[in-house]
């Protein structure tokens, strides 16, 4: 969880910020041909096929035991290929890779539980509400609480004025999603400082799938041992986790943060395509309308923050004519 990291290099942007491992041993060099926008689009829309297929596995396992099978199989496959050293960390160290681990399972474990009762382009449209939330109280800039309204009037669309046509329960669980996934931004940023390349998302990925295993077994039990069920959950941890984390590494070695920020922003039309592709959950008008509100102002607050960062970056630096 080093450099390049959306969550080190831009914390307050509305962006579900991956840590990414360092290393890519064996990484087919191929994947660099389609550009660093196609490598962020293909992580992105492989986030959210994995996201629609774990929604097609939950009557097989449950909403719980897919997420103890994805943290699970995530963990052990960055486990292998990270090897993070376990000597020579302080007390704080651990501390905040725990509290990581468990920001992780949190954020993951009420996302699910999200699209088991609401469609998956509205889930993560309301998920988003976290990074975006983190993104304007960070800065004290007035135009960012124009986007603040702007994500607002999209919710209350897509809530058609009461979330009548949502399960309450299922909006709960997304808003909870967006919140940890605001808490995962700031102590992926954190673990990132304290552990060398992906280490500390590693070790994090592993206490996330110990919190989690048991919470999994207690709801699915045996079912979690079926062949057909382990290789799909497999399928959605490589989907999304171990994939996206490979080709935004790619990506990020050749594209600006902020530039990632804004395409990752566009994760709410990508999980709605994939919603009605795979998931036959098509949307109506006026939901369409509300993700894309949502998608523009998480656009807007990023531009903001970079306009914001330049500016500093001209007052610290400027520049003399001879």
């Amino acid at each position: 969880m080093s450099t390049p990291d959306a969550a080190t290099t831009t914390p307050s942007a509305p962006t579900r910020a991956r840590a990414v491992p360092e290393s890519t041993v064996g990484v087919p060099r191929r994947w660099g041909s389609i550009g660093p926008v196609g490598l962020v689009l293909a992580g992105g829309i492989s986030v959210q096929f994995g996201g629609a297929l774990a929604v097609s596995l939950m009557p097989r396992a449950g909403a719980l035991g897919v997420v103890a099978l994805r943290l699970l199989v995530a963990a052990v496959v960055l486990l292998v290929v990270c090897r993070p050293r376990l000597r020579g960390h302080s007390r704080t160290d651990w501390g905040t890779v725990v509290v990581f681990g468990v920001t992780m399972a949190a954020m993951n474990g009420l996302f699910y539980q999200s699209v088991a009762r609401i469609p998956l382009g509205p889930a993560v449209t309301l998920e988003v509400l976290g990074p975006l939330a983190l993104s304007v109280l960070s800065s004290r800039r007035a135009v960012n609480f124009v986007w603040a309204g702007l994500a607002l009037a999209g919710v209350f669309l897509l809530s058609g004025g009461g979330f009548d046509s949502l399960d309450p329960l299922g909006v709960a669980f997304a808003l909870g999603a967006g919140a940890m996934w605001a808490a995962y931004i700031i102590f992926s940023a954190r673990t990132g400082r304290r552990f060398p390349q992906a280490d500390g998302l590693a070790l994090a990925m592993a206490v996330g799938a110990v919190l989690f295993l048991p919470l999994g077994i207690a709801e699915s039990g045996t079912k979690l041992t079926d062949p057909v069920t382990i290789a799909l959950g497999a399928a959605v941890a490589i989907l999304s986790s171990v994939l996206p984390y490979t080709l935004e590494l790619l990506a990020l070695r050749r594209l600006p943060a902020p530039t990632f920020a804004i395409l990752m922003s566009l994760e709410p039309a990508i999980a709605a395509t994939a919603g009605f592709l795979i998931l036959d959950q098509a949307l109506s008008a006026v939901q369409a309308l509300a993700i894309a509100l949502v998608i523009a102002a998480s656009m807007g607050a990023v531009r903001t923050q970079v306009g914001r960062g330049r500016a500093k970056a001209a007052a610290q630096h400027p520049h003399h004519d001879d």
